[in-house]
């Protein structure tokens, strides 16, 4: 489980194609520290394994049905990634409670820059609306944001200068490609009270 609060910018440093996945090396001094063989680790919010790991880099490698739910199949050599391993029992939750499985990709509509913060409107897809609302939590490229506005078909982030230097969000622009990832806890409501309307929680 992850938080959301990304540890920081890496990059990534070879990408190698394969038959029906690929495998990305990436640099990351923060979170390389102390990774072994089967860590997890999220990239861009998306929870990867740690194949190898050298240095500050570390590889993982991501099967077809990754790159084709997630943005990870636009990533090259040289592009930034939000970093972050998974929370550590007993540690602050800073952000929400964040599983690393993407829900859907959504596209950068466009940037409101002011003097403190930055409004930056985001497309949503089709069935996540329903999970998204004002003032509620999403995870946007593994980052753990508060949703400002909630339309049909798109949603609203207002980003600290924090969160623009030390995230991919700072350096994206207009149709570029995003992770989405919903608050899990309203999956599961909806689920539960689904479940009660057609009375199949009651033979479980």
């Amino acid at each position: 489980m992850f938080t959301g609060i990304v540890e920081e910018l890496g990059e990534i440093t070879a990408v190698e194609t394969l038959d029906d996945a690929c495998r990305f090396r990436l640099r990351g001094p923060v979170v390389t520290e102390g990774a072994q063989h089967g860590d997890s680790i999220a990239v861009n919010g998306v929870c990867l394994t740690v194949v190898e790991h050298e240095g500050d880099e570390f590889t993982a490698d991501v099967m077809a049905e990754t790159l084709k739910r997630s943005s990870l199949g636009v990533l090259a050599v040289g592009s930034r990634v939000n970093l972050e391993r998974p929370t550590a029992v007993g540690s602050r939750l800073g952000g929400h409670i964040v599983q690393g499985h993407v829900d859907g990709t959504g596209e950068i509509l466009g940037r409101e820059p002011s003097e403190n913060w930055e409004i930056v409107r985001i497309s949503l897809p089709a069935g996540l609306s329903r999970y998204v609302v004002e003032k509620g939590s999403i995870t946007v490229d593994g980052i753990s944001l508060t949703v400002v506005d909630a339309g049909p078909d798109f949603f609203t982030v207002s980003l600290i200068p924090t969160t623009l230097a030390l995230t991919t969000l700072g350096i994206k622009q207009p149709g570029d490609p995003v992770n989405l990832e919903v608050d899990v806890i309203a999956k599961y409501v909806e689920r539960m009270l689904g479940d009660r309307a057609t009375g199949e929680g009651a033979s479980r």
